[in-house]
């Protein structure tokens, strides 16, 4: 099951699938002047089953203010258990189980609205920071146990991804206090880093997509 809300439309759930247990996996669409995002092409080869768990998928626009509302309209249609998040942090050369969102925006760059804050609060009236939900060290023990470079890391930066964390961890515990959530940051593609002169190669495509997939497996076995 894909939804984009590119165009802000969204295809329906199946009435006969709505008893199963479901994650909400998230992608954003390239930006900064990319074609691509890596964390986008993962989310469309991730299989629609993992482990037991229905995979719902949801594109989602690198845009400040609409980010957040976009994911919590997926999950308010699809109820799922979990939401994982992903995006692209290049320069980095490990995936990344963000556990910290941060009540900051400060971007250096544009985002796909063309607006670019600058040291601005998320919430005026919000705490500093906010934790996620997820299985950190099981989904890093998964992650190693495969041969797959990770780490945890308390940096999700101040950019469009930090303010979804921050925005959906805040909107979940009011809405669906239930619901664990977190996010994921990902390499550039080798053809990313090679366009950027980047010292570090990048991740090839297919070890983030088996990176996504044991960490959806470790959220099922949790």
């Amino acid at each position: 099951m894909y939804w984009s809300n590119t165009f802000w439309t969204m295809k329906p759930v199946r009435r006969e699938r709505m008893a199963e247990p479901r994650v909400l996996l998230t992608a954003f669409s390239p930006f900064g002047g990319e074609t691509v995002n890596p964390a986008l092409e993962a989310l469309r080869r991730v299989p629609g089953r993992v482990a037991g768990l229905e995979v719902v998928k949801l594109e989602v626009q690198v845009v400040f203010d609409t980010c957040t509302e976009a994911v919590m309209q997926a999950v308010r249609a699809c109820r799922p258990l979990t939401v994982l998040c992903l995006g692209q942090a290049g320069g980095r050369e490990e995936l990344s189980l963000e556990r910290v969102a941060v009540n900051l925006m400060d971007a250096e760059r544009p985002d796909n609205a063309g607006r670019t804050p600058r040291g601005e609060p998320i919430d005026p009236e919000g705490p500093a920071a906010v934790f996620s939900t997820l299985p950190h060290r099981a989904m890093l023990a998964a992650l190693r146990e495969a041969g797959i470079p990770a780490q945890l890391s308390d940096s999700a930066g101040t950019f469009v991804c930090n303010r979804l964390l921050y925005g959906l961890l805040r909107a979940l515990k009011t809405e669906f206090p239930a619901v664990r959530a977190g996010f994921l940051h990902v390499p550039f593609l080798p053809e990313q880093a090679v366009r950027h002169n980047s010292p570090i190669p990048g991740m090839a495509a297919q070890d983030v997509v088996r990176g996504v997939v044991r960490c959806l497996e470790a959220l099922a076995e949790s």
